[in-house]
């Protein structure tokens, strides 16, 4: 079997609820289930937080769900109102240009005026602190605002292991220690560099074992470890 074959058996496993390890944010996360289950006991939110706290993991899982629509506001979009549409998860806010924004302020308004649909926002921080319009900020805060609270070591090495577990792996307590003391922590490169690590390891037919992750290390010029 090639190796361009044994990568493409096994993608990437993508962003749902069931596989966001909580730790903090587990009151966000059930307001979010309840969402992806069409109820909308609150019909608008904002998530906030740093790079690789899991806001976007949430909103591409939320997008992923019958009648949903995720959009990054990087991507220039219209954002036009579709009744089809329940819920909308609108990534990115914070950089939104003039003519996303001004798409947004208009979704905003819309959704508010129908019963049927709600609306998931994410930025890097909470709206007062966004440098965006004035009326965007003031809509963005009419719903309940969360911090996504980043996860502790005990947390991560929860995250990791449950990823394993998904693919079918075991993961020692001496890969788990490596990876978390070898490479940047944040869940999603740690989750990248474990996916890669199993495709690896299906392709050398080797245990997943700190001399494997030294040898895939040794192999790759594009991925560093963490000083």
């Amino acid at each position: 079997m090639n190796r361009q074959l044994l990568l493409d058996l096994d993608p990437p496993l993508g962003p749902t609820l069931a596989n966001f390890v909580p730790g903090r944010n587990a009151s966000v996360l059930f307001l979010l289930q309840g969402l992806a289950r069409g109820e909308r006991s609150e019909r608008q939110l904002h998530l906030w937080g740093g790079p690789g706290s899991g806001k976007t993991h949430l909103l591409r899982a939320l997008g992923e769900t019958e009648g949903a629509c995720y959009q990054s506001s990087k991507v220039p979009s219209a954002l036009e109102f579709n009744p089809a549409v329940r819920l909308w998860c609108i990534d990115d806010v914070d950089a939104a240009p003039p003519e996303v924004q001004m798409a947004l302020f208009g979704l905003i308004n819309a959704v508010r005026d129908s019963p049927a649909t709600a609306l998931v926002t994410a930025a890097n921080a909470p709206p007062l602190y966004l440098r965006l319009r004035e009326d965007l900020r003031t809509r963005l805060g009419w719903g309940p605002v969360f911090q996504i609270e980043p996860l502790d070591d005990a947390e991560r090495r929860a995250a990791l292991s449950q990823r394993a577990k998904e693919r079918g792996l075991v993961l020692s307590e001496d890969v788990l220690n490596y990876l978390l003391t070898h490479f940047n922590r944040d869940m999603p490169s740690l989750v990248a560099i474990l996916d890669a690590l199993d495709r690896y390891g299906l392709e050398k037919q080797r245990a997943l074992t700190p001399s494997l992750v030294r040898e895939w290390l040794a192999s790759r010029t594009s991925i560093h470890p963490a000083r």
